[in-house]
C-alpha cells in the first residue's frame, strides 16, 4: 500500500515531541509494509530541522514550497490514502489524486469548534474518512455532521524500548500557554496553576521543560517558590532529546488544556503514550478517556487526587512502571492502532 502522511514537521522545528507524533505514523505504517512519503506544506525556516529528521530516519519526504514537486506527486497518483493530520495538506496537485484521504485529528474539540464557526484552521471539507485522538465527539464536541472514528495515538515500541531508571522525577514537557485560542476554554496556564503548590505539598521532585515567557514573572515567582524545576525546552528539541528526557524521568505530571477536560473529550496525549511506552507511569488530568486507569495510567480532577496518585506511585513504583508498558502494549502499540487504522480506511463507505 502507498501512502502519503502530511502533517507539520518544518512547522514545527525543534520540537522533539511533535516530530514523534508525525514519525509515528511515518514508521509505524513501514512497519506494517507500507510505502511511505512524508508531505508538508509551508515552514521553510524550518527546512534544515526537516531534512535532518528526514535524513536520520531515512524516510523519503517532501517540503512543498522548498522542495522539488515532482516525485511527490508522481507517487500521489498512485498512493492509496493520503493521512492528513489535522488536515495540513492543502495542496492540490496532491490532495486531488489520492483515492482516499484521511483526517486525523490530533486536537478534539479545537477542530470541530472551528469548523462549527466557520474557521478554516479545521479544514474538514474534501476527505473521505475522519479520525479522532478524542474518544468522544459528538457529546459535548460537535461531530460537524460527521462520523468520527476513535484513535489512540500510535507508538512504535520498537523505538521506545523499556530501560531501568532510579529516578523518581515527576516531569512533563508543555507550553504555559496554548499556541492555540478562541475555544472559550481555559487555556492549560489556568489548570496547571490549580496543582502548582504539589510539588511543596508532596515533598517529591517536579521538573519542568516548560516553553514559558520571561515576561510571566508573577508565575514564574510562584512556580520556584512551589518547588517546580524549570527547564529550557531546547532541551528536547529533537527526537533523541525527546526520548532521553522521558527515559530519564520516574513518571509523567501533566496538565491537559480546559477544552480537553471540560469537554469530556477522551483525549490522551501522544505525549503520556510515550511516557507509557519506555514504562515509565503517567499522572494526567482526567479528560474522559476509556482507557484504564489505577494502574501506570492514574487520572486526577483535584489537587488532592494529585496528592494521592503521586504516593501512590511512590510507594508502588514497580508496579505502576510495569504496567505503564503493558498498557501502552495493548493500546498505544503501532501495528495494533494502525492495523485498525488502515482497515477501517479501507473498508469504509465514502463519496468525493
Amino acid at each position: 500500500m502507498r501512502v502519503i502522511v502530511a502533517g507539520a514537521l518544518a512547522n514545527k522545528a525543534d520540537q522533539g515531541g511533535e516530530a514523534w507524533v508525525r514519525l509515528a505514523w511515518i514508521l509505524g505504517l513501514q512497519e506494517l509494509g507500507c510505502e511511505v512519503h512524508f508531505a508538508e506544506e509551508g515552514g521553510l525556516d524550518g527546512r534544515p530541522y526537516f531534512e535532518k529528521v528526514a535524513a536520520q530516519f531515512g524516510f523519503a519526504a517532501t517540503l512543498i514550497g522548498s522542495h522539488d514537486t515532482a516525485r511527490l506527486e508522481s507517487f500521489a497518483r498512485g498512493a492509496d490514502l493520503l493521512v492528513n493530520i489535522s488536515g495540513h495538506l492543502t495542496y492540490a496537485p496532491v490532495f486531488e489524486q489520492v483515492a482516499r484521504r484521511i483526517y486525523v485529528d490530533i486536537d478534539p474539540g479545537h477542530t470541530q469548534f472551528w469548523h462549527s464557526q466557520g474557521h478554516d484552521a479545521a479544514r474538514l471539507d474534501g476527505h473521505d474518512i475522519f479520525f479522532s485522538v478524542g474518544e468522544n465527539i459528538g457529546g459535548q464536541i460537535p461531530d460537524c455532521r460527521r462520523e468520527w472514528h476513535s484513535l489512540r495515538p500510535p507508538v512504535v515500541l520498537s523505538r521506545w524500548l523499556v530501560s531501568e531508571t532510579k529516578a523518581r522525577t515527576f516531569t512533563t514537557i508543555a507550553n504555559w500557554r496554548s499556541s492555540v485560542g478562541g475555544s472559550g476554554f481555559p487555556e492549560k496556564v489556568h489548570e496547571f496553576r490549580k496543582v502548582i503548590d504539589l510539588p511543596r505539598r508532596t515533598g517529591a521532585r517536579f521538573v519542568a521543560a516548560l516553553n514559558i515567557h520571561p515576561a510571566e514573572t508573577r508565575d514564574l515567582a510562584a512556580l520556584h517558590e512551589c518547588g517546580w524545576e524549570l527547564r529550557n525546552p531546547a532541551e528536547v528539541s529533537t527526537p533523541d532529546a525527546y526520548c532521553e528526557f522521558l527515559r530519564g524521568s520516574g513518571a509523567e505530571f501533566s496538565v491537559a488544556q480546559g477544552i480537553y477536560t471540560r469537554t469530556r473529550s477522551g483525549w490522551v496525549s501522544d505525549r503520556t503514550a510515550h511516557y507509557l511506552a519506555c514504562g515509565r507511569p503517567a499522572i494526567v488530568q482526567e479528560t474522559g478517556t476509556s482507557l484504564p486507569a489505577g494502574e501506570g495510567f492514574l487520572t486526577f480532577t483535584t489537587i488532592d487526587e494529585a496528592s494521592a496518585c503521586v504516593a501512590d506511585v511512590l510507594a508502588n513504583y514497580s508496579r505502576h512502571a510495569s504496567a505503564a508498558r503493558a498498557l501502552a502494549e495493548a493500546h498505544m502499540d503501532s501495528r495494533k492502532v494502525l492495523t485498525q487504522f488502515l482497515e477501517t480506511s479501507t473498508k469504509s463507505t465514502y463519496a468525493h
